[in-house]
């Protein structure tokens, strides 16, 4: 009976060894997965961190670019009145002059750039009076309850939402 229960006594020896080895590579295997799943979460946080990163930084460029544009504008618009004002003044013979032409094509040109760059004039005459977009510098009386603007002094410009130069309005009651 020794001899039988030998290969017995061995058998459920490799048994608990074979059991011990299960549980070890389980308990392995559930901290493995623990571990993966730990580093794949800190993958995607790290990626949504780069990504965010990535959009801010443009964001920041492209308000950047629209600084450098506003402040370009800036400084051009006195230029650009200036020629709106000869213009403006040109005799009724002149006005088929190729020198006045060629005048004409120069403003045209700049307000092509100027649409170009994402820039805008801000509508004035006819449209309701807005302090966001316009400096009132005259005001005319009339007999209605609602300010709207009845002559532009002086173009305002907006590039986006940001407003360069408020337009110089006179502003009427209708």
């Amino acid at each position: 009976m020794a001899k039988q229960s030998r290969p017995h006594d061995e058998n459920a020896a490799q048994e608990n060894v074979s059991q011990d080895i299960l549980q070890d590579s389980s308990a392995d295997s559930s901290q493995l997965e623990k571990q993966v799943a730990e580093l794949t979460e800190a993958l995607q946080r790290e990626r949504a961190d780069a990504t965010n990163i990535r959009r801010r930084h443009e964001e920041q460029v492209a308000g950047m670019r629209n600084m450098i544009k506003a402040n370009v504008v800036r400084d051009l618009l006195p230029v650009i009145d200036n020629f709106d004002r000869a213009l403006k003044h040109v005799p009724k013979e002149l006005e088929s002059n190729d020198y006045i032409k060629g005048v004409q094509g120069v403003v045209k040109q700049f307000e092509k750039t100027l649409a170009d760059m994402g820039v805008e004039k801000i509508k004035t005459v006819d449209a309701p009076f807005d302090p966001k977009f316009h400096e009132a510098v005259q005001m005319e009386e009339g007999d209605g309850t609602e300010e709207v603007v009845s002559e532009e002094l002086q173009s305002g410009y907006t590039l986006g939402d940001e407003i360069i130069r408020h337009a110089m309005v006179k502003v009427k009651l209708q």
